[in-house]
């Protein structure tokens, strides 16, 4: 497609045809024209928004968008009702190519109820791949906000599913024709499939209602820096058991065979969170068919350490996750 805007009818065919979830609370959405979204909300509700870029690849790049804010959205206790697009392409990106996103980012809408509302679409050439920021726009009454800086001393850690299923995912896809060359077809076909677990909507639908006091979903720096950013926004120290933080086979396994290190890559999928009796929280979230772990305490003072047998180590601030390593 040539530089600038998408044209008008490529716009109507490939983008605003494609969306077909809407919500009552949206009263003007995606349309041609329309720069702005208008959305109503009760006099008790307040709004939650965050906004994300997908950068780091190309493959299923419309779920990967709309989950990630989705899941930061979950994270605050809200449900998010909207999404807003802003798709830089290149110039060799063809009209099939535009509709497959947004039938990815449809798909992900209709799986949560999340309409989109609006956003921008443009062939330039100051990207060499496409690159899709979502701002997500959720809702939650005001006083059922959820924090990251919840955190209490005494409080138990839990984390939902496992650590690293997203870089997984997308290093199983990126690098299939080198992993081919070391583990079998269904050891990589597994590994590819972890982008199913990307949503945290679910679990933290239930945390809210269980009586979590901290969420935070864990992207990029992996379970190290969601526990660092929990423990500063919260200001408390971190007693975290090394072995008891759950890691599919696969991750663990990929990561070796790239000198990364598991522990710190990008990790949507999983949901970190606080609560008075994590044990009551795990089997209120495994009752809905989702793993989680009681994985360590919070405590008084500024240590987070993490406990490996008889090995104590500090947990640092968060670095470059390990995916770009590769």
């Amino acid at each position: 497609m040539k530089i600038g805007k998408v044209p008008e009818n490529v716009l109507k065919r490939s983008i605003i045809k494609q969306i077909k979830t809407k919500r009552d609370e949206i009263l003007v959405g995606a349309g041609v024209g329309e720069d702005c979204a208008v959305i109503s909300l009760a006099d008790d509700e307040v709004f939650v928004m965050s906004t994300d870029p997908i950068t780091g690849t190309v493959h299923d790049i419309g779920t990967l968008s709309v989950h990630v804010t989705a899941n930061d959205i979950a994270s605050a206790g809200a449900q998010v009702i909207g999404v807003m697009l802003s798709v830089l392409l290149p110039e060799d990106t063809t009209e099939e190519d535009l509709k497959s996103m947004m039938a990815q980012v449809e798909s992900v809408c209709a799986e949560l109820n999340i309409q989109t509302i609006g956003g921008h679409t443009e062939i330039t050439r100051a990207v060499n791949q496409p690159i899709i920021t979502v701002t997500g726009v959720g809702k939650v009454k005001k006083d059922k906000v959820i924090t990251t800086s919840g955190a209490k001393a005494g409080q138990d850690v839990v984390i939902s599913k496992w650590i690293g299923l997203e870089g997984t995912s997308i290093i199983a896809k990126e690098k299939e024709s080198e992993l081919i060359h070391k583990f079998p077809p269904s050891f990589i076909e597994t590994a590819k499939g972890f982008g199913q677990y990307l949503s945290v909507v679910p679990e933290a639908a239930t945390a809210v209602k269980s009586g979590v006091s901290a969420m935070h979903d864990v992207t990029e720096g992996g379970i190290y820096g969601a526990l660092w950013e929990v423990a500063e926004a919260s200001g408390v120290g971190l007693e975290i058991d090394l072995k008891k933080i759950p890691v599919k086979q696969e991750t663990i396994e990929i990561c070796e065979y790239y000198g990364l290190n598991p522990y710190a890559l990008i990790s949507s999928g999983a949901m970190l969170m606080t609560a008075d009796n994590g044990y009551d929280l795990v089997r209120a979230i495994e009752k809905t068919g989702i793993k989680a772990t009681v994985i360590g305490k919070v405590t008084t003072g500024n240590d987070r350490v993490l406990i490996n047998e008889d090995e104590k180590r500090f947990l640092e601030p968060p670095k470059s996750d390990e995916l770009y390593k590769i």
